[in-house]
């Protein structure tokens, strides 16, 4: 996220933007990267596959056999993991770009506000979600509470 979707958003106040459109670029990335290293992961179980046993079958081959068997299996299956699991990263991201907006834009409905579009991509129709802890300078602190809450 070259940028930064995370930062003060306002040159000074403690806070931080969540870009969903930044999101899902980063999502679909996450997702093309788990696809092309699950071709990777085939493309070596083939291969290995292609190899056969050139180990041979003496005590010096079954000894290695012994051990290179699980171990192959284990590496595979932890490849494979690996790959789908970068892929739910992907997915990831996609949700929470969409839960942003969600309730970005339910809580401005919420308070009768108008989005500025000309602070947004052109065309996007989608809004960064700006975070800040009002009266601190410390990111994570605890945020000052106004005494009434009535609307």
């Amino acid at each position: 996220m070259a940028g930064g979707s995370t930062g003060t958003s306002d040159g000074g106040s403690a806070g931080f933007v969540i870009k969903p459109w930044e999101l899902r670029g980063e999502g679909r990335e996450f997702e093309r990267i788990g696809r092309e290293l699950g071709k990777a992961v085939g493309a070596l179980e083939k291969g290995l596959a292609a190899l056969g046993t050139p180990w041979g079958t003496d005590k010096a081959g079954g000894a290695f056999a012994a051990v290179y068997g699980p171990a192959h299996g284990e590496l595979l299956g932890g490849l494979k993991g690996l790959a789908g699991g970068v892929g739910r990263v992907g997915a990831g991201l996609h949700a929470m770009a969409e839960r942003t907006t969600d309730t970005d834009t339910s809580t401005a409905d919420g308070f009768g506000a108008k989005a500025d579009p000309g602070a947004y991509p052109s065309g996007s129709g989608v809004s960064p979600a700006v975070y800040s802890v009002a009266g601190s300078a410390t990111p994570g602190a605890a945020p000052v509470v106004p005494k009434d809450m009535s609307v």
